[in-house]
């Protein structure tokens, strides 16, 4: 699956259960986060070897079945219970964040069958980019020229991942793409709805529209899964549902715009995880195309939380 999408963002008004962000608990998230990015690169890789077995759409609704279960008890346990967390000012957003999302893990998980865990991630980075774009057309947010800069030499890298023109370029690479496009959008949106709802509606409505939409389409691709594949389909689910607790975890204890830089960890573990159990060969131009785009990425990441920490102070 994609990068894990903050829940939590922005801060919510302090409550009680949470911890006030300090030194200590921001290591302690980035600690998280990491082992969180390390569980996501694990997902990917058992979503592109179930993804050549049954069709995507079949995998993620099976995961979604088992994250809408895991998000509502999660609820129950909050102040006023699932009836106080379903509560929501946006539901059109609500539903429409969630249905971008469910699509877009079906969309990537296709991309990992077709192109390969790493040349599909490679291409996924840019999103953070085009999220900057998003935020300029939808939220009216301001961008410097540096940051613009960045985004402009994201692009560059990832036409040198694909290569448009050239005999190599393969057009299964548009489904990373895509897929980075969708997720900005659904990051974008989750920030306009974080203005009106608490981070746990939004977590709910997340798995619920989902849940809905991709199990209208996943009945239709309905297959059995063969009995050797179910340890790992329960595995999947499983660390799903680990890695998305210690993720709010990670976010109650640090600012996201701290943690965000690591979640790119998660592409080195990618790359291990294709190489090493699915024998990916990473041509070279995706190496030189990648640092471009994970570099642009970066800093723009930075940059947004330096600017973010100067309107603080003022």
């Amino acid at each position: 699956m994609s990068p894990a999408p903050s829940p939590v963002a922005p801060k919510p008004p302090l409550r009680r259960g949470l911890v006030i962000p300090s030194e200590g608990n921001t290591r302690k998230g980035i600690l998280l986060i990491l082992l969180v990015s390390t569980i996501f690169a694990v997902q990917d890789g058992l979503s592109r070897h179930l993804g050549a077995v049954i069709p995507p759409t079949m995998v993620v609704m099976l995961r979604y079945w088992f994250l809408v279960v895991f998000v509502a008890l999660l609820a129950m346990r909050q102040p006023g219970g699932l009836r106080a967390a379903i509560r929501t000012r946006r539901p059109v957003l609500q539903i429409l964040r969630g249905v971008i999302l469910a699509l877009e893990v079906v969309v990537i998980l296709e991309a990992f069958v077709r192109l390969g865990l790493v040349a599909t991630h490679a291409v996924f980075s840019v999103y953070p980019l085009l999220t900057v774009l998003l935020s300029v057309l939808l939220l009216n947010e301001k961008v410097g020229w540096r940051r613009s800069l960045a985004v402009a030499i994201g692009f560059v890298g990832v036409i040198i991942i694909l290569r448009p023109g050239f005999g190599v370029f393969r057009p299964a690479a548009l489904l990373g793409l895509l897929s980075a496009a969708m997720f900005a959008t659904y990051s974008v949106l989750t920030r306009l709805v974080s203005r009106d709802d608490p981070p746990m509606t939004s977590f709910l409505w997340m798995a619920i529209a989902g849940f809905v939409v991709i199990t209208v389409f996943g009945l239709r691709q309905w297959q059995p899964l063969p009995r050797a594949e179910w340890g790992w389909m329960v595995l999947l689910c499983v660390l799903g549902s680990i890695a998305h607790g210690l993720m709010i975890r990670a976010y109650a204890l640090a600012e996201a715009s701290a943690l965000q830089p690591f979640t790119y960890t998660q592409l080195v573990w990618v790359v291990l995880i294709g190489m090493t159990v699915f024998g990916e060969s990473i041509d070279p131009a995706v190496w030189v195309g990648g640092l471009v785009v994970v570099g642009a990425g970066l800093f723009t990441i930075l940059r947004t939380r330096k600017r973010e920490q100067e309107q603080a102070a003022t």
